[in-house]
């Protein structure tokens, strides 16, 4: 459905003219819930595809979740703070694409049993996963949103096979299709549900009502035979019929998203970069009249590394605000301003929080010729009020108090970086170069999943055998009273005859 940019922007006056005539909720929305909106028309767009262009029911629904991401403390999930146990046993995890190139995030049905694990810490550990999904998805399709087009869907795949009626967590199932109706908008793409034992063919209908009408069609039963008509082969695990024997293993996100080369080597020449004048490459600034060795912002890499897709060419900056109790707002400026876009080239980052910024290489330019004479200044500043207006922060900028400074060089994704690379990729897909260690890795994880099975399969049948004696029980009780009645009724025909003798 096309959204047109008037209803976007009409969306967000509307939503700030709530906040000022109703004051913000208790507890108040998160700052970078706000940046967010001020900032991200991709974000809102997906509010008015999920409502069909109704911008009041947007709004609606933008308010609601606002306070929900407040309530629940969304912005503050991270790894640290889900259960670690959890994270690692493979119940949910990030993994492949769909047919339509939609990021699918994996159900394991049979690993989780109703009332095994703490539902408060299973809530946390689905929504970790879905923004980190959020984040991730932006960050592989962002190219696509300068096209204007759904670049954060996702497909749910629900893992069934091997599963019975314990497997079958009905208030877990809801969790997740409640958060894709009421706070995750326009965010499915298919739901994807593998080999269902057709014995719990009657939940499912209780589940297909709890979906709405327009999400009914998105639903699709696969099994080894079919599976590739919605996952590539390649994509597909060999457990599900396909040619990937990918074996889930936690990798943290700071690992996944970029390599974890730490900013260190400074070029001490000068640089000129846009609406400044030449600044001289040296350490990071402190902030006016304070002397300190606090660092506020963090980048993985002083090194940009630019990669050629079929139609564009970009490279990444992973920020993370490193302190706990400041928000910071940063820009993004280049000696080259012609040459590159930068999306996006400012913003505010609350305490702990980590952003991607993507930088394209416009198309006329040659990525090897002219990208190691590039450079990229990732300037930070300290708020005191993380809603800061956007004039705010902009007299903020035009002080004279100092930014602290990060400065990034350029490189090309070729040869002279494969060992960077290599060392990405095996992070990425978190295996070791050690064949060893990833064998018995490999075997622990099957030995993990070979109990769980044996674990289920004990406990269907301790169930079974007491319904066998229920059942037993049951005809033994029936067969005794058959009896009796039996007995009675000869008695009876006995005393007739007696009866008629005399």
């Amino acid at each position: 459905m096309e959204v047109r940019t008037e209803l976007i922007l009409e969306l967000r006056a509307e939503f700030f003219k709530k906040l000022d005539d109703e004051g913000p909720p208790d507890p108040k929305f998160h700052p970078n819930d706000i940046a967010r909106i001020k900032e991200n028309n991709s974000w809102l767009k997906r509010f008015l595809e999920h409502n069909e262009n109704n911008v009041q029911e947007s709004l609606n629904m933008l308010w609601e979740t606002c306070i929900w991401r407040s309530k629940f403390g969304t912005n503050e999930i991270t790894e640290e703070i889900v259960n670690k146990d959890y994270l690692e046993n493979g119940l949910c995890f990030i993994y492949g694409k769909d047919k339509d190139g939609k990021t699918m995030f994996v159900i394991r049905c049979k690993m989780h049993t109703k009332g095994s694990k703490d539902f408060t810490q299973l809530q946390k550990l689905v929504v970790y996963w879905f923004e980190r999904l959020e984040r991730q998805v932006y960050v592989i399709n962002c190219l696509y949103y300068f096209r204007q087009t759904n670049g954060n869907q996702i497909s749910l795949f629900f893992d069934m096979s091997d599963t019975g009626i314990l497997n079958m967590d009905m208030e877990f199932t809801k969790y997740l299709i409640g958060l894709c109706k009421n706070y995750y908008p326009n965010f499915l793409n298919y739901i994807i549900i593998f080999e269902m034992p057709w014995i719990l063919n009657t939940a499912f209908r209780i589940i297909k009502s709890w979906l709405p009408p327009k999400a009914i069609p998105k639903i699709k039963f696969v099994n080894k035979s079919n599976i590739h008509e919605f996952v590539d082969p390649n994509d597909a695990l060999t457990c599900w019929g396909g040619t990937n024997d990918y074996v889930f293993k936690f990798v943290s996100e700071a690992q996944n998203n970029t390599d974890t080369t730490m900013n260190g080597k400074i070029d001490s020449k000068k640089v000129h970069f846009a609406e400044g004048s030449p600044i001289t490459e040296t350490s990071p600034t402190t902030f006016g009249e304070q002397i300190t060795e606090e660092q506020l912002l963090f980048i993985e890499s002083d090194t940009i590394i630019f990669n050629k897709t079929a139609t564009e060419t970009f490279g990444l900056i992973a920020l993370k605000n490193v302190t706990t109790d400041k928000a910071l707002s940063y820009k993004v400026k280049t000696t080259s301003p012609g040459k590159f876009r930068v999306r996006p080239s400012s913003g505010v980052l609350s305490p702990q929080e980590r952003r991607t910024i993507l930088i394209i290489l416009q198309p006329e330019y040659n990525v090897r010729d002219l990208l190691h004479n590039d450079r990229f200044l990732v300037m930070c500043l300290p708020l005191k009020d993380p809603i800061a207006s956007g004039q705010e922060l902009a007299a903020l900028w035009k002080s004279e108090v100092c930014a602290e400074e990060h400065r990034l060089r350029c490189s090309s994704g070729g040869a002279e970086n494969s060992e960077i690379q290599k060392s990405h990729s095996l992070l990425s897909s978190g295996m070791s170069e050690n064949g060893p260690i990833d064998t018995l890795s490999r075997k622990i994880a099957h030995l993990k999943v070979s109990h769980t099975k044996l674990h289920s399969d004990v406990v269907l049948l301790k169930y079974l055998i007491f319904i066998a004696i229920l059942i037993t029980i049951a005809m033994a009780i029936i067969i005794v009273y058959m009896l009796r009645i039996d007995i009675k009724n000869s008695m009876k025909q006995q005393a007739c005859h007696i009866h008629q003798g005399i």
